[in-house]
């Protein structure tokens, strides 16, 4: 796994190096702001990108528009957001542009060694990793007319672990129950959100970019 890091603060950036080379992961290049990065994606041509939302000169979206430049570049470049707060317009943007080998994880996620480095092996391996706390606060910022105000608690609790980046199994083992009854939440979510029955990520993804455009 060949990985790029964009990452301003020299502390946190030289951190995560560290932690990934320890892991015996390839980081081939780092760099402080969203050009650095996008010259080392081309340079390179890494499997990953970990990529931090603000960065210099404003401090604004700079890293979700060159994630975005990226993954355009190089398309199936698998993406690793981290942000310090959750910023719920940047994680609908990116995720807009393609589903697949996308994460958006809190800052002290990274913190949590193990739960950090599998949302990077997931995003890796093709999958989709949102932080769960990303996910407990938009579920929360409700407004009128929201379509999640048409699911049942149990629903809720299923599209979070959805978002997560869980399977049916992984989430029936979380929330104690069996497999049908996981599979049945999930049908009930896909009909009260009006989305079109298709199969894989991109369906499951689906649902979880119809909460992020609702909140």
């Amino acid at each position: 796994m060949r990985i790029v890091i964009a990452e301003d603060d020299p502390l946190l950036r030289e951190g995560l190096a560290l932690l990934l080379r320890a892991e015996d992961l390839d980081v081939v290049a780092t760099a402080p702001d969203a050009a650095g990065f996008l010259d080392a994606v081309a340079a390179y041509e890494p499997d990953v990108a970990i990529v931090d939302v603000r960065m210099p000169p404003t401090h604004t979206d700079e890293g979700i528009r060159a994630a975005v430049e990226a993954r355009r570049r190089q398309p199936g470049l698998a993406v690793l957001v981290l942000s310090a707060y959750v910023e719920q317009a940047f994680a609908t943007d990116l995720l807009a542009h393609g589903s697949a080998r996308l994460g958006y994880l809190l800052k002290e996620r990274v913190g949590r060694v193990q739960e950090f480095l599998t949302a990077l092996h997931r995003v890796a391996d093709g999958g989709t990793a949102i932080d769960p706390e990303v996910v407990a606060q938009l579920l929360t910022r409700n407004r009128p007319g929201n379509p999640l105000d048409r699911l049942s608690p149990r629903e809720r609790d299923v599209l979070a672990l959805m978002a997560e980046g869980l399977g049916n199994s992984a989430i029936a083992e979380r929330l104690v129950v069996t497999g049908g009854a996981v599979h049945k939440h999930i049908r009930s979510i896909f009909a009260k959100l009006d989305l079109q029955p298709a199969d894989g990520t991109d369906r499951r993804v689906a649902a979880v970019l119809r909460y992020l455009e609702s909140t």
